[in-house]
């Protein structure tokens, strides 16, 4: 019998950002089956032919998946006018998602019905993205089907995993003409949150950042628990967390004084009723 560790890696977050200036990418490494069974599997690829092509792969889902999804897309190929088309050989990033997506039908067309059986779902997701000389940087979400979605200037990230407590941060911060700088920042108070709020999602922490242009990425870095910015980050963050909180007026419960007064009338919308007596119904 499989053990849930090898069955699905549900406990992950994975981010992909898209700028003006660049990308930036993000993981965690913990994969679990329970309390007492705790992992670490990387869930970050990175693709470089410095001065040619540079490519990151994130991946979440079941880790059985991932993993020969990852094996084969480095010898997948698709039809080509002259020559096979592969990761290495494409000159656009597009083909290379649909690439990935082969990867991914292939996987599920030899083990989806072994999982079926075993009453698993097919369960992955990847974001995939880079630049390839001559073409501009690109992003994507990769679904379990094999389809895909690109990032826009409306939507310049993308979340796998484990998104919701990271999320907030980005939504309130990021826009497409950020500094990489900033966005790594950004990057890591996401993931900080993350891991505050959820167990399961842990050290260390495998990021990326490519400058637009480059071809090639000299900050390709692991981030465990003694690095010195995280450390930084993680301490520094709460605290500034509660400044700002304690830096909100106090609400005047009971009062309707005050520059920002809390009870006042909804324009909407009525109180909510109150139940006084026992045949009181509120519809």
């Amino acid at each position: 019998m499989l053990r849930s560790s090898e069955r699905s890696d549900r406990v992950t977050y994975c981010v992909g950002i898209k700028l003006d200036a660049g990308l930036v990418f993000a993981s965690d490494s913990r994969t679990n089956a329970g309390m007492d069974h705790i992992s670490t599997f990387r869930k970050m690829m990175v693709y470089e032919r410095p001065g040619e092509r540079f490519m990151v792969l994130l991946s979440a889902g079941n880790l059985s998946i991932s993993q020969s999804v990852r094996e084969l897309l480095q010898n997948t190929q698709i039809p080509g006018d002259d020559e096979p088309l592969t990761i290495w050989n494409t000159d656009s990033m597009f083909d290379a998602a649909r690439l990935l997506g082969v990867a991914m039908r292939t996987v599920a067309e030899r083990d989806g019905p072994a999982l079926k059986q075993a009453g698993l779902d097919f369960n992955a997701t990847m974001i995939f993205g880079g630049q390839i000389a001559g073409e501009a940087m690109r992003l994507f979400l990769v679904y379990s089907a094999g389809n895909f979605i690109e990032a826009t200037r409306e939507t310049c990230y993308f979340q796998i995993g484990e998104s919701k407590y990271g999320k907030p941060v980005l939504d309130r911060l990021l826009s497409p003409d950020m500094s990489l700088p900033d966005a790594t920042k950004c990057v890591l108070v996401s993931m900080d949150s993350t891991m505050k709020s959820n167990l399961s999602v842990g050290l260390p922490i495998d990021l990326a950042v490519y400058r637009e242009g480059a071809l090639q990425s000299q900050d390709v870095i692991c981030i465990d628990e003694k690095n010195p910015y995280y450390s930084m980050v993680h301490s520094a963050w709460g605290e500034r967390l509660r400044v700002a909180f304690e830096g909100l007026e106090t609400p005047a419960l009971g009062d309707d004084s005050g520059a920002n007064p809390l009870r006042v009338p909804s324009a909407r919308h009525r109180p909510i009723k109150k139940i006084t007596r026992s045949d009181e119904r509120i519809v």
